[in-house]
């Protein structure tokens, strides 16, 4: 079982980071999507966690204006060469009481 995964139990909390990061949050009944805005930045995802990880990518990037395809980082077609198998490690959640 992985320490955090993409679940309705966490959209409180995705919420929850993107308020405290200063962003207007709200869904829209026509799209049923979950919007954020700061700045006249606007970001749109099917759920909270989403979101977060699109305004994430926008606080990487950190653009200094609009432009086509802001978000692309090098190389561009990484998730394509993702492995297959995870690298040898021991979850946390095996590790309790020890941190």
């Amino acid at each position: 079982m992985p320490a955090l995964s993409e679940y309705a139990n966490v959209f409180d909390t995705a919420v929850a980071v993107l308020e405290r990061k200063g962003y207007q949050v709200w869904v829209s009944p026509r799209t049923d999507l979950v919007w954020a805005q700061r700045d006249g930045w606007d970001f749109a995802a099917e759920t909270p966690i989403a979101l977060l990880g699109l305004v994430a990518i926008y606080e990487y990037t950190r653009p200094a204006g609009y432009t086509e395809y802001w978000w692309r980082t090098e190389p561009e077609r990484r998730y394509a060469d993702l492995p297959t198998t995870p690298p040898d490690y021991h979850p946390v959640t095996d590790r309790r009481g020890e941190l």
